[in-house]
C-alpha cells in the first residue's frame, strides 16, 4: 500500500493553485497574497507559504515584497488539457499533410487539439454566426487557417490567442505565418513572357481578390504591367467559392480568349482544372502553360514536373508549435513569420501556343 502523507494546509494551498496555473486560470500576474487569502478563505500566513512553495516550484516568479507576482510553467512543463482548435477555410484543409504534421505534433506535445466542426465556408465568412459558433465552442487557442480580412480583424481583437496558418493578416496585432510568395511570382510571370505569353490568368478565392487584391495578385498584375500588357478583370477574374462557379468561370475562359498561361492558388483546384483541359482535349504545355502557387506532396510523383511556388512547410509547423508553447505559458506571442517561396520551372510550362 503506498503510504499515507499529509498535507499542510499551505501544501494544499499550493497545490490548488498549481492546478489553477496548469489549466490557465492563473496566468501573468496574480493578486496579492492578502487578496489571495481572501479568496481561498485561507489566513494571511498560509496563502505566503503556499506562494514560496509556488515560487520554489518555479511556478511563480516574484517581483519583490509587497508587489503582485506572476504565474508561470516551469520549461518543459506543459499545461494539462490546454485546448487548441484548427479552424479550417474548407474541408480539405482537413487532410492538407502539413495541417495534419500540426495537428499530430501538437499532440504530441501534450494538447488537446482538433479540428473545428464547422469551416470558414460552412459560416460563409458572416462574422456573427463565427462569433456564436467561437462562443459556444470554447478554446484556449486558435489557428485559423486562409482567413479573410474582418475574421482576422475579429480574432486579433478577442481575448483569446489566435494565429493567422496564411490568411490577409498584414499589419494585425496577430501572430501568423506569411507566406513570401509575391517575388515567386513575379519571376513566374517573368519566365512566362520570355516564352511568349500574354494572356496570362491567375485563379485565386474569392478573399484574395476582395475587397481589393492581396500581395501576391497585386505582384502578379504588376508583373503584367512592368511587361506592357494592360491587366484588367481577365486577368483576375471573379468567381464564388463554389465548384459551380468556379467552373462556369474557366467555361467562359475558354470559351472567348483563351488564356495561354494559368496561375492558379492551390492544388485542389490545379488538378480540377487539369481535368477540366483534359475534358477538352487540351493540355500543358501544347495548349496552355500552367503554373500551381502552393506545393504538394503529389508532385514528385508527376511527370513532366509541376511548375510551382515552392516554400517549406516544415518551417510553417515548427512556427505553429513554438506559439503553442508560448501561449500555453501566458506569454503574448503575435509575431509574424514571414517564410520565403521560390518559383520552380517544371514541364508544365512551355513556350505561348
Amino acid at each position: 500500500m503506498k503510504p499515507f502523507v499529509p498535507k499542510s494546509v499551505a501544501e494544499q494551498v499550493e497545490a490548488h493553485l498549481r492546478s489553477e496555473i496548469l489549466r490557465g486560470g492563473l496566468r501573468d500576474e496574480i493578486p496579492g497574497y492578502r487578496l489571495l487569502a481572501e479568496r481561498l478563505g485561507v489566513n494571511h500566513k498560509t496563502m505566503r507559504a503556499a506562494l514560496s512553495l509556488l515560487e520554489k516550484s518555479e511556478f511563480l516568479v516574484s517581483h519583490g515584497s509587497g508587489r503582485c507576482c506572476k504565474a508561470q510553467l516551469p520549461e518543459q512543463q506543459n499545461p494539462a488539457g490546454f485546448r487548441v482548435t484548427i479552424l479550417p477555410f474548407e474541408e480539405d484543409d482537413r487532410s492538407v499533410s502539413y495541417h495534419r504534421d500540426i495537428l499530430d505534433q501538437l499532440e504530441i506535445n501534450g494538447h488537446a487539439v482538433a479540428f473545428a466542426t464547422k469551416t470558414l465556408m460552412d459560416l460563409d465568412f458572416d462574422l456573427n454566426r463565427l462569433k456564436r459558433y467561437v462562443r459556444d465552442h470554447p478554446s484556449d487557442a486558435w489557428l485559423v487557417i486562409a482567413g479573410s480580412r474582418p475574421v482576422l480583424e475579429w480574432f486579433a481583437q478577442g481575448d483569446v490567442p489566435a494565429f493567422a496558418l496564411a490568411g490577409r493578416s498584414a499589419g494585425l496585432p496577430l501572430a501568423g505565418a506569411t507566406i513570401r510568395k509575391s517575388p515567386a511570382i513575379t519571376n513566374a510571370v517573368n519566365r512566362l513572357v520570355n516564352l511568349g505569353h500574354s494572356r496570362m490568368v491567375m485563379l485565386v478565392r474569392e478573399d484574395r481578390r476582395k475587397p481589393l487584391p492581396g500581395g501576391q495578385e497585386q505582384a502578379f498584375l504588376d508583373g503584367l504591367e512592368a511587361h506592357g500588357i494592360r491587366t484588367g478583370s481577365y486577368n483576375l477574374p471573379d468567381w464564388e467559392d463554389t465548384i459551380d462557379d468556379f467552373h462556369r468561370c474557366l467555361d467562359s475562359l475558354f470559351g472567348r480568349t483563351p488564356p495561354t498561361a494559368l496561375i492558379i492558388d492551390e492544388a485542389s483546384l490545379f488538378y480540377a482544372v487539369l481535368q477540366f483541359l483534359a475534358q477538352r482535349g487540351l493540355s500543358a504545355p501544347r495548349n496552355v502553360s500552367l503554373v500551381c502557387m502552393d506545393p504538394n506532396p503529389c508532385f514528385t510523383w508527376s511527370r513532366p514536373g509541376i511548375a510551382h511556388i515552392h516554400w517549406h512547410p516544415r518551417t510553417l509547423v515548427a512556427r505553429v508549435v513554438r506559439w503553442v508553447y508560448n501561449v500555453a505559458r501566458g506569454k503574448d506571442d503575435r509575431r509574424n513569420t514571414s517564410i520565403k517561396a521560390e518559383f520552380i520551372e517544371g514541364g508544365t510550362i512551355g513556350p505561348a501556343p
